[in-house]
């Protein structure tokens, strides 16, 4: 097996517990806090600008794995959340940004194997509700990156004015994982789509698992997986009326363009580009692929412009 199918299809092989959200113990926003940590699970940085006028809020949910608010796992520190939420902050526009509840357990070395996709979902929902009331904002955007594409969609409610969709994917997670293994490795992808067909339909953990597909779909993640491949991410935008921005690069590796059109033909009103030489951390890059693969690991790796120009003119 190729080694960079696995960094395409990384999952989180560490998951925690879900927590709900209790307005009893939310922390209360005040003016001068950067360091918001709405509960245990959530924790993040807030961005306001220096204006007495309301701004727009941009909530950035981040990509699968282990993601820090800055945009970062373990193997990479692109720190693309970061670059987008200084950019947009010197256009007027504030932002939130959290580690997903996975990271943060790992810190408080309280890990577990009961994280379900749904938990994202959560997290993202009371984000919203969290400053749904602050009087600084004017509106509210999800900003969903990778993985938080979806997770942006089915967190939709009356409290959010439009979702941003960043290189994600316009169909099912299974189906994403089966056409990237037949691009890498013809033959299993076959084998792949069976053995998704069976973790669907079998109320157990299924255990005969090919080897090379184990750490995506093995006994450990299949609840995780089966929470998140019964989305299919084109069927819940046709159910948004809220405004939306749709963006790929035309550099990603990850998620290819072509995602990105099925979620425009989803949504033909949506606001639509492919983005020219941007990559999936959202970085410009050429067709160096060595020089392309330093942004994954250099955090002053230029943030790609034409991204903040539409974020900027879709939220203003």
């Amino acid at each position: 097996m190729k080694k960079s199918l696995f960094l395409l299809l990384l999952l989180p092989l560490v998951t925690i517990a879900q927590d709900a959200f209790s307005k009893k113990n939310a922390q209360k926003p005040t003016e001068d806090l950067t360091e918001v940590n709405i509960n245990k699970n959530i924790q993040g940085t807030l961005l306001t600008p220096d204006t007495y006028e309301k701004v727009p809020l941009v909530i950035i949910i981040g990509d699968q794995g282990a993601v820090d608010r800055n945009g970062n796992e373990r193997r990479t520190k692109s720190n693309a959340y970061l670059q987008l939420a200084d950019s947009l902050l010197t256009r007027g526009i504030a932002t939130y940004r959290y580690d997903k509840r996975i990271l943060t357990q790992i810190k408080n070395r309280k890990p577990s194997d009961k994280t379900l996709f749904s938990d994202f979902i959560i997290d993202a929902k009371e984000s919203v509700y969290f400053f749904k009331n602050d009087r600084r904002f004017s509106k509210i955007y999800l900003a969903g990156h990778g993985q938080g594409s979806l997770v942006a969609m089915l967190a939709v409610d009356k409290n959010v004015d439009g979702i941003i969709s960043i290189n994600g994917a316009g169909q099912s997670i299974d189906n994403v994982i089966v056409q990237q293994i037949a691009q890498q490795q013809p033959g299993l992808d076959k084998v792949a789509a069976e053995t998704f067909e069976r973790v669907k339909k079998s109320e157990k953990p299924v255990v005969d698992i090919e080897r090379d597909l184990y750490v995506i779909i093995g006994p450990q993640v299949q609840p995780f997986m089966k929470s998140w491949m019964q989305y299919d991410p084109a069927t819940e935008l046709k159910n948004i009326s809220a405004p939306v921005l749709i963006v790929n690069g035309s550099k990603n590796r990850q998620v290819d363009a072509t995602e990105a059109q099925l979620l425009k033909d989803a949504a033909p009103t949506a606001t639509f580009e492919i983005i020219e030489n941007m990559n999936h951390v959202l970085k410009t890059v050429g067709n160096d692929e060595i020089e392309a693969s330093k942004s994954y690991i250099n955090p002053n790796f230029p943030l790609n412009q034409r991204l903040l120009e539409l974020i900027t003119a879709f939220v203003k």
